[in-house]
């Protein structure tokens, strides 16, 4: 709590790293119930505009080395759940 937080997710791809590259991070709470989009980034990184994460994600990968992890400020307990990285690369997912 208080301290920005790195959640870490790393790629490999067969395919060429080109503009097509998606990243989707999805959120479930703990309490289970809906999963929620909380980031993507395809050229340039789209951090959500709405629900409980709205202003408090930040883009920190590079995905030309295969990075695609996030940092959230001002993390609360009320976070806690489960966080899910997916980076498609098409043709390569």
């Amino acid at each position: 709590v208080g301290e920005q937080v790195l959640l870490k997710c790393s790629f490999k791809s067969s395919s060429p790293i080109t503009e097509n590259l998606l990243v989707y991070w999805t959120y479930r709470p703990l309490s289970g119930g809906q999963m929620e989009t909380i980031f993507h980034y395809q050229s340039i990184p789209y951090p959500t505009t709405v629900g409980r994460f709205k202003d408090r994600i930040s883009w920190v990968g590079n995905v030309a080395s295969g990075d695609a992890s996030i940092a959230i400020q001002s993390p609360e307990m009320s976070d806690n759940g489960t966080f899910f990285c997916s980076v498609k690369n098409p043709p390569d997912v």
